[in-house]
């Protein structure tokens, strides 16, 4: 099975999350509420410095990703 890049989840559990994960490496979910963001990879020194470049891009684009879906919503 071949996976979109991101997902938009949520858990009526946690009803004020907002949920997008990345499935593609460095895998990640963060929830939109307060930014938290928990990494589904377990990293090495040199990968963490790597990541601290590009985790900023990656949480941008997962924005943008959840911004799109919620406008395909309101049409």
């Amino acid at each position: 099975m071949e996976l979109p890049k991101f997902l938009l989840g949520d858990n009526t559990d946690y009803p004020n999350g907002i949920y997008i994960v990345h499935t593609e490496y460095p895998r990640f979910v963060i929830n939109l509420e307060d930014d938290e963001v928990e990494w589904l990879e377990e990293f090495s020194q040199e990968d963490e410095q790597e990541l601290s470049t590009e985790a900023e891009s990656l949480i941008e684009a997962a924005v943008a990703f959840y911004d799109r879906e919620v406008s395909r919503y309101e049409d």
